[in-house]
């Protein structure tokens, strides 16, 4: 018998200015080669970027983008037994934490898409965009969803 030592869950830190862990998750995601500081500037320009565009609270947006980002599903790929190694897509529900770290993920990609050299003002009119209901981040929440619902009969697979 083992005695199995149950971990405390980490929880997210707040950013310096924001005081908001959702800040945080941003600041964590964008971050490249360690470099903290520069991912802070770059969300806070962000920020400041869109309460001069849209004149409300950012974090208000940023809110209201991830929000309207995030999966309330995922596909996963699942192996049939048997049947010479097939795989098929299962619609499974997530967890609301990893969703958000989904619907992060994707606004950031998307934002890194976008032409342009200022990574700031990309974002800032990425997460302006999702909250009017477009962009990229938008598309391909929908097109998991449709994988989804096109997938629904193979659901009982789990």
């Amino acid at each position: 018998m083992s005695h199995q030592v149950t971990t405390e869950k980490k929880k997210a830190k707040f950013d310096p200015i924001f005081h908001n862990r959702l800040v945080n998750m941003l600041v964590n995601r964008i971050l490249k080669h360690g470099k903290k500081s520069l991912a802070y500037k770059i969300i806070y320009r962000a920020m400041k970027r869109m309460k001069q565009e849209t004149a409300k609270n950012p974090l208000v947006v940023l809110r209201q983008a991830i929000s309207k980002v995030t999966p309330n599903i995922i596909v996963k790929t699942k192996r049939k037994r048997g049947k010479r190694g097939e795989s098929t897509r299962v619609p499974v529900e997530i967890k609301s934490t990893q969703a958000k770290i989904l619907a992060i993920r994707w606004l950031l990609a998307a934002s890194r898409k976008r032409p342009g050299q200022n990574m700031a003002l990309k974002l800032s009119s990425e997460l302006v965009k999702a909250t009017k209901g477009r962009g990229d981040a938008i598309r391909k929440k929908e097109e998991i969803h449709k994988m989804a619902e096109a997938n629904r009969a193979s659901a009982h697979f789990r």
